[in-house]
């Protein structure tokens, strides 16, 4: 019966369907809170007031998981979540992606708005 199961192999490898757990460094877990940190100040900064931004972080099994949600006044939530190695953490997560990953959630943020609203709206002004 042992080898239908799909995690079958020597006893104690690995228990059935739990891969080993990873370990973080209290450094490497400040370097992904403040890189989060970062996207969230960097999100807020493109957006109006209204927007709400926030994040959670996870470090479990399959190693550190972050997640940053913008909340538009109307539309849908978007997120962005990521699974950075030991390895980025240890050379610190580039710059360049998380100002993508804040102008992609701003932008992502905006269009739920715009599509909640639709075409409907009579200008207030001319």
């Amino acid at each position: 019966m042992n080898g239908n199961n799909p995690y079958a192999g020597p006893p104690g490898v690995v228990d059935a369907g739990q891969p080993e757990e990873v370990d973080l460094t209290s450094d490497q877990k400040d370097t992904l809170r403040e890189a989060v940190a970062n996207i969230v100040t960097r999100t807020e900064s493109y957006l109006p007031d209204g927007y709400t931004v926030g994040s959670e972080l996870n470090y479990g099994h399959d190693g550190p998981q972050a997640t940053v949600a913008v909340r538009p006044p109307v539309g849908r939530a978007v997120s962005a979540g990521f699974s950075p190695s030991i390895d980025d953490l240890a050379a610190g997560l580039d710059d360049d992606d998380r100002e993508e990953v804040a102008k992609g959630l701003a932008a992502s943020a905006a269009v739920q708005v715009m599509d909640a609203v639709g075409d409907d709206i009579e200008p207030t002004a001319r």
